[in-house]
């Protein structure tokens, strides 16, 4: 099992540099449809749309949602627009929270197929529009890798901390070895990625660039726990097998999903440019 992850986790990697920094700009927004489909297609799944045709009819749904977003924002120059669509995105992370906080109580509200369904739509579709977005700016290629070490920083420094000092549970009934503890330990790891990150390209915008990475490290972990949550409410351990050795789709990308419209807001909303 460790070697299938390890391998997993290198041809994956590979494939995301490779893809990130030396082929065009177009195989980038092609690489991040087809992951983002994949996502779709796995929450269809965890909605409760049993069939495959349901499930590839609401993935090409969300795709045609998340291309005809873009579109309409004419090809990312609307800035106000994808910044509408971000604010969205980043009242539901929020909101979401309070859901993940009452489970399994909340589970009465949004527990059926059409609301997890359209739970979804709010999930995945900022988070392409956004990640489409910030690769379009200037050095976005270098934008998309900080935010992707940002998230891992965060994951890693709350899983370490979590272990050592974690004491008070974060959403015990959603993911019981998550603690407030383990989350501020991932705050620190990103804030020091942040400083690091600063260093290196000499930015010379230490201030806002923690103001970017602060809450992109915060709802990168409510991003863990929702799917966390869906997955427990459909009696799932992983979104699908897709990934040997790692589960689905969903299961590589859930803090992403959640980080990327809150760190693409921020940079749209800081005079940080690198």
């Amino acid at each position: 099992m460790l070697k299938q992850r390890v391998f997993t986790a290198l041809v994956l990697t590979g494939s995301f540099l490779l893809v990130l920094f030396f082929l065009p700009w177009y195989i980038f927004a092609c690489f991040v449809s087809v992951i983002f489909c994949v996502a779709a297609w796995e929450w269809a799944r965890l909605s409760g749309i049993n069939s495959q045709i349901g499930r590839i009819v609401y993935a090409f749904l969300l795709l045609s949602l998340s291309a005809g977003g873009y579109w309409w924002s004419d090809w990312g120059s609307d800035t106000a627009f994808v910044q509408s669509i971000l604010i969205v995105a980043c009242c539901w992370w929020a909101f979401s929270f309070f859901w993940i906080q009452g489970y399994p109580s909340s589970s009465v509200i949004w527990g059926g197929m059409i609301p997890r369904a359209l739970m979804g739509v709010l999930v995945i579709v900022p988070a392409w529009i956004a990640s489409t977005y910030i690769y379009s700016r200037d050095n976005g290629h270098w934008l998309i890798l900080f935010i992707v070490f940002l998230v891992a920083s965060a994951d890693i420094g709350a899983y370490f901390t979590g272990r050592a000092f974690g004491v008070r549970k974060l959403a015990p009934d959603v993911s019981p070895g998550k603690s407030w503890e383990g989350v501020w330990g991932g705050l620190v790891a990103a804030v020091l990625l942040a400083t690091l990150f600063n260093f290196i390209f000499q930015a010379g915008y230490w201030l806002p660039l923690l103001a970017i990475a602060i809450p992109t490290s915060l709802v990168s972990v409510i991003g863990d726990l929702l799917e966390s949550m869906v997955k427990r409410h459909a009696g799932v351990k992983d979104s699908s097998q897709l990934l040997p050795g790692h589960g689905g789709v969903l299961d590589r990308i859930d803090g992403l999903v959640a980080a990327v419209p809150v760190f693409t807001l921020a940079y749209i909303s800081t005079p940080w440019h690198l």
